[in-house]
């Protein structure tokens, strides 16, 4: 499903914040290994799938010289975590050999009305590919349910976001309003798929299955309650903790040693976060081969009483 399997490390090798942030959302695996409707790699008949070294190459080229990346995604706002992934992977389907976009963003429309918008419309040697693209963390609750995941805001539920996909966003492009829209860009049948990317946080001390359909290989974390920190600290007395602010979320953290905290640091933030804080993303960071500070593992850091709490503005999901 992921033709890439094989650079999955390089994100952690790369300098520009931006470039890993990129090399991850192409490279990373899949959430899930069985969806509603067809997953489908947005690169899989790329020039690049067929010889991932050539991405590779883009993706060190692209560190070296990161302005283009910079000025597209100055283009418009990427304030939120979704839209920053969907521009990321603009940016490279532009540049993939074999792939050509017809259409990001495009809103269907009825009577002034927008239905909904797709994503992605690409073509290459399969065909045209109406494309949904969701970057996702969710926190499990084995206590609610067995294969309850949600996001950290408490609002954002797995199996809800598979059912709008499949209810609403997927089959826009074969309803009757799209007809006209789509004909004119590509006069071909269209194929929708979806691609999930993101990251499952795993309650921590307490036993909890990955969704049923999850990707074996999936990305993970764990998460705690305010309460736990102190048995989390114990259990890791050389980890390095740092938080990370939203828009860092997606590739493994990586900063200079000069910009690393100090435990005294860390407790002052700690000691300042309100009692019902929305959900903290931490990093442990350890010396990397590269003379930097690396992620080791992530943790999601929850009120106590996450996540009936997780309903302030800042815990949107992403």
């Amino acid at each position: 499903m992921n033709p890439f399997a094989a650079l999955a490390d390089l994100p952690r090798h790369l300098s520009e914040p931006a470039v890993r942030d990129l090399a991850w959302t192409l490279l990373s695996p899949p959430l899930l290994a069985h969806t509603p409707w067809p997953q489908r790699h947005p690169l899989a008949d790329s020039g690049w799938a067929a010889e991932p070294g050539l991405l590779a190459d883009w993706l060190q080229r692209q560190d070296e010289n990161p302005q283009a990346l910079h000025e597209w995604l100055s283009r418009s706002s990427v304030r939120r975590l979704g839209l920053y992934y969907e521009r990321l992977w603009q940016f490279a389907l532009q540049a993939a050999p074999g792939i050509e976009v017809l259409a990001a963003n495009l809103p269907i429309r009825q009577g002034g009305h927008t239905l909904g918008e797709l994503d992605l419309l690409l073509r290459d040697a399969s065909g045209v590919h109406h494309v949904e693209l969701a970057i996702k963390l969710y926190l499990g609750q084995p206590s609610l349910a067995p294969n309850h995941w949600i996001g950290p805001g408490g609002r954002d539920r797995l199996d809800l976001k598979l059912e709008h996909l499949a209810r609403h966003q997927l089959p826009l492009s074969t309803s009757a309003q799209a007809l006209q829209t789509l004909q004119a860009l590509a006069n071909a049948a269209i194929q929708a798929s979806m691609w999930l990317g993101g990251y499952l946080f795993y309650p921590y001390e307490q036993p909890c299955a990955p969704p049923a359909e999850a990707e074996p290989a999936h990305l993970r974390g764990a998460w705690l309650h305010r309460h736990q920190w102190p048995a989390l600290q114990a259990e890791y007395p050389d980890a390095r903790w740092q938080p990370l602010p939203r828009s860092a979320w997606l590739a493994p953290a990586k900063i200079a040693v000069a910009q690393g905290w100090s435990g005294p640091q860390l407790q002052v933030w700690l000691d300042g976060l309100a009692a019902d804080a929305g959900a903290q993303l931490l990093v442990d960071l350890q010396p990397d081969d590269d003379g930097a500070l690396g992620e080791r593992q992530r943790v999601f850091l929850v009120a106590d009483a996450w996540p009936a709490s997780g309903t302030e503005p800042g815990a949107a999901p992403p």
